[in-house]
């Protein structure tokens, strides 16, 4: 996503709790003629994620678009979970989400230019799965705050929408097929097919690429009438 931003001439801050992850991404782009830099930031640590904020808006001279992306998963039966394990979850997707946005439209509010957040859900922010219960929380919590967001940033120029993406084959993704397959007693592809790809319209996972070109769009959307939505890239596999 970073880099489908760069080309498009963004000027690409990238935050992760792995500096270097965060910092050879950074290199790829400026070595393609982009303007990256890298930060390194702990969405959960409130000190952490005001300070890369500021840091990223000092950088480039102005914050015009905030992508809320950090997620982990983890997966038990309702009746097993962990209540340390929920907390992991929440802390990551809702808290960080809160925190990355209330420092955001803290310097947008201050820019005076408006702004654009938008935050990483799932169809997960609309329908629910079995073992997934704080995943599936954490998403629909996202739509929530993007409306809230919505109607408190209108005033700002600041708009906000959440985009929601299909099963995209990630490291995330690849570490829940033999999870689940052990979890539900059935072969890892038996756990693509007939649980991940059931209900899109044609087998196939949704790309990192299609989830990045619906960002820039959402991210260069020329005028605030497009605020307060969930928009799904999912092959059909949640329609509304």
């Amino acid at each position: 996503m970073a880099q489908t931003f760069a080309l498009a001439g963004i000027r690409v801050a990238i935050a992760d709790v792995n500096l270097g992850a965060a910092g050879a991404v950074a290199e790829q782009i400026r070595s393609s003629g982009g303007i990256a830099c890298a930060l390194e930031m702990d969405v959960g640590d409130e000190a952490q994620v005001d300070a890369g904020i500021e840091q990223a808006a000092r950088e480039f001279g102005a914050l015009d678009v905030l992508v809320s992306n950090a997620g982990i998963q983890i997966i038990h039966p309702i009746v097993d979970f962990p209540f340390s394990d929920w907390r992991k979850v929440m802390a990551v997707h809702l808290d960080g989400a809160f925190l990355t946005t209330r420092s955001a439209m803290r310097v947008m509010i201050r820019q005076g230019n408006g702004g654009t957040i938008l935050y990483m859900g799932s169809v997960h922010s609309h329908i629910a799965s079995p073992n997934k219960s704080a995943y599936v929380a954490a998403k629909h919590g996202l739509v929530g705050l993007a409306k809230a967001v919505a109607k408190e940033g209108a005033k700002f120029g600041i708009r906000s929408n959440v985009i929601c993406p299909g099963f995209v084959r990630t490291p995330l993704v690849e570490k829940q097929i033999p999870e689940q397959a052990r979890q539900l007693g059935i072969t890892e592809n038996e756990v693509v097919q007939n649980v991940m790809l059931r209900e899109t319209v044609n087998g196939e996972f949704t790309s990192i690429e299609d989830v990045a070109a619906t960002a820039l769009f959402l991210a260069t959307f020329p005028s605030n009438a497009l605020t307060g939505q969930s928009v799904n890239v999912s092959h059909g596999h949640f329609m509304h």
